[in-house]
């Protein structure tokens, strides 16, 4: 059934979705440039507000809706703290530590291969992947692997993570635009991260015979700081920051911001830190692309909510019985396939996936969020992606041929998903 006058609201509405659609494509086109995720999604705001006239009282409102919003706010403070965690982690060798520890514990051939990839990426780092690179190639040595075998590995292995570890910031995004609680969003996401993990060893490591990595012991880790010989049960203690973290919030229901915080007062005082080191760990953590990036996540929000945005869009969904479906997997999936970054689909159209569903739905934004996120790792632009590939000398479409299968797979348990929930 059509709305009463049709042409007059077929032309409306269209100048809606030319509008929409002109500031979405200068997200991506200005992401596509390397600009960073904020100063991006303030340029968008900024011309948005232009393309809807908004008023003067009504930008400020927006403004000032921006910066003092409890989200913002706790967004803030949790990318700080991250970063400072980050910075512990790698500085104080813990991350090392657990690597080692990997190799002694694990006695089975796939554990060992996966576990490198697995437990660098748990750490949100660019260039993470060419650091776990020679790591497969190392721990694949004497077995019949490709090179595009050994780079899927590298590159699918990494991933899990970033669907359900909130020390990766898309998550932590996804969660303050929704508000739908992380811990919900966790465990929503936890099927992808289980299927990317079943789908590497399916794709990967089908033919590899299960056994031991060496017939002799492997030889003894010593602690990087004090020279000491360590037993396995102190190896493994080397997991306990990010156990604890994980802890805190998914099983205690912390929110993170305080679970990071609590988490770093005890590395504080474990490693007997000193004033400047304080203030150096300190001074990483507020940076001002944390600052930068927020403030421009949450601008984006609120301009479209502030503009009219909303209720136009909603309106030709509404009103025109277009449906939501496609919608949801079509508008993440171009941000994160054209991007190649979490935050790039997460910013660009979360915001704009909430205003359309009239209220943030966990099976929707889950889904959401499986859609862009597969966009990410079949992107060519993804700088993991890029690096395995340069690392191994493999062939594009060999390590495609591993991806898109498993792929599928992980979309059709997102549907799965979606119509469970």
């Amino acid at each position: 059934m059509e709305p009463p006058d049709a042409p007059k609201w077929y032309t409306s509405r269209m100048f809606d979705v030319l509008k929409i659609l002109l500031v979405f494509a200068a997200i991506l086109v200005l992401l596509r440039l390397k600009w960073n995720v904020g100063y991006v999604l303030a340029a968008a705001s900024g011309l948005l507000a232009m393309l809807y006239a908004m008023p003067l009282p009504a930008v400020l409102s927006t403004l000032s809706s921006t910066v003092t919003d409890p989200a913002t706010v706790k967004l803030f403070f949790a990318l700080t703290l991250i970063r400072m965690f980050e910075m512990i982690l790698r500085e104080k060798q813990v991350m090392a530590r657990m690597t080692d520890a990997s190799r002694t514990l694990l006695k089975r051939k796939r554990a060992v291969i996966v576990s490198m990839p697995l437990l660098i990426g748990m750490l949100p780092s660019l260039g993470g992947a060419y650091f776990s690179a020679p790591m497969v190639e190392e721990s694949t040595r004497g077995l019949k692997m490709t090179p595009e075998e050994k780079g899927f590995i590298n590159y699918w292995f990494r991933h899990p993570w970033e669907c359900v570890l909130p020390l990766y910031p898309g998550i932590l995004l996804a969660s303050a635009i929704t508000k739908i609680e992380l811990r919900s969003f966790i465990l929503a996401n936890a099927v992808y991260a289980l299927l990317i993990l079943t789908t590497g060893f399916l794709f990967s490591m089908r033919r590899l015979e299960s056994r031991r990595t060496s017939a002799s012991s492997p030889p003894p880790v010593v602690h990087r700081r004090t020279g000491r010989e360590e037993t396995p049960g102190k190896q493994a203690m080397s997991f306990l920051p990010i156990a604890l973290v994980l802890l805190l919030v998914i099983v205690l229901q912390v929110e993170l911001q305080y679970a990071l915080g609590l988490t770093l007062l005890l590395l504080f005082a474990y490693y007997r830190m000193g004033r400047q080191e304080l203030f150096g760990i300190v001074r990483y953590g507020f940076a001002r692309d944390v600052v930068v990036l927020i403030c421009g996540v949450m601008l984006f929000k609120f301009t479209m909510e502030n503009s009219g945005a909303v209720l136009g869009l909603s309106r030709i969904f509404t009103e025109g019985g277009i449906p939501l479906l496609p919608i949801l997997v079509v508008l993440p999936f171009a941000g994160g396939l054209l991007t190649g970054h979490t935050m790039g689909f997460v910013g660009s159209s979360f915001p704009l996936l909430v205003s359309l569903t009239g209220g943030a739905h966990l099976n929707q934004m889950t889904l959401a969020f499986a859609s862009g996120f597969l966009g990410v790792l079949l992107s060519p632009v993804h700088l993991c992606l890029v690096l395995t590939r340069e690392y191994f000398k493999a062939d594009a479409w060999g390590i495609y041929k591993r991806i898109l299968p498993a792929s599928l797979i992980i979309m059709a348990a997102a549907f799965i998903e979606y119509f469970a929930l």
